[in-house]
């Protein structure tokens, strides 16, 4: 099976395309690397984009973008994608540094686009904003966690890494412990878009940035159970959530476990299902703020 090997970007809606990109250069650190009248693409470093954001009336997630190998035949990839029963559409062009493009829906009506990379960018690290080392995964809200699951797994190639009860998935396509996350509610939404840090230190300074800037904590910080990352939630100017996290379980994909950590509580670390208890959202107990679910 051709799996994807990596989350490339996400593309959003949003209805104030100027306030969202000051928010993305100026707080987050991204770098605007083209802007169209109602389209622009910001990059964290090496590819030419990790975030795209449309002129839309609200704020929501509309499309993800997963890179399969260099060595991957992209044909064979929508054929297997097709096998599924699953109408695909191919995108020539489409937009900057991906010059072919497979696109289907997944089961909530998220545009899945799958890629080959072509040149890289060869980005620096900016000065400005907290600037994350990367997109790290995209979290959904959705009414059949089980159906979506499967999806990502059956058609994309993804790896259950945990589950929360039967209502919360953590799934990977990389080394890193998740990167899309999937959680059981009555309409199928955005959740939280995730960017790693380097440390507790990146975190601390972080915080610093969006309090001076008059953002303000939703939750956090913390260290998750499940995944074990310290983290902090925060909202954007177009209300979505955004969480700024470092410290990530890796897999070990070869012995099935997780790089051990001095935090972790099984030894070794291996996908299971866990307790819905409060160590398993944050072993350090405060417990989330009713907004993060708004």
């Amino acid at each position: 099976m051709i799996g994807v090997k990596k989350i490339a970007h996400a593309t959003y809606e949003t209805p104030d395309l100027d306030q969202q990109i000051e928010y993305y250069t100026d707080i987050l650190g991204l770098t605007l690397v083209s802007r169209e009248k109602d389209a622009a693409y910001l990059a964290s470093t090496l590819d030419h984009h990790s975030v795209v954001l449309r002129k839309g009336e609200h704020g929501k997630c509309v499309r993800l973008g997963f890179q399969i190998g260099p060595d991957d035949d992209l044909d064979a990839f929508e054929k297997q994608t097709a096998a599924h029963g699953i109408k695909t559409q191919r995108k020539k062009d489409p937009e900057p540094s991906v010059s072919d493009m497979v696109t289907f829906d997944d089961p909530k009506g998220t545009v899945m686009e799958v890629f080959k990379r072509g040149e890289f960018s060869h980005r620096k690290f900016p000065t400005k904003g907290i600037v994350p080392h990367k997109l790290g995964h995209v979290a959904f809200f959705v009414k059949d966690p089980k159906k979506t699951t499967d999806f990502y797994c059956n058609v994309l190639g993804f790896r259950v890494s945990d589950w929360m009860g039967d209502f919360f998935s953590f799934l990977r396509c990389g080394t890193d412990h998740h990167t899309i996350n999937l959680m059981r509610d009555e309409h199928d939404r955005h959740f939280h878009t995730a960017f790693e840090l380097r440390d507790w230190g990146h975190m601390l300074t972080a915080c610093d940035t969006l309090s001076l800037n008059g953002y303000k904590l939703l939750w956090g910080p913390g260290r998750h159970g499940i995944g074990h990352n310290l983290f902090t939630y925060h909202r954007a100017p177009n209300g979505l959530i955004t969480e700024l996290f470092a410290q990530l379980d890796q897999m070990n994909e070869a012995l099935g476990y997780f790089e051990p950590r001095p935090w972790h509580r099984d030894h070794p670390q291996r996908p299971k299902v866990w307790t819905p208890d409060p160590s398993a959202s944050n072993y350090w107990g405060i417990m989330p703020t009713d907004e993060m679910h708004k």
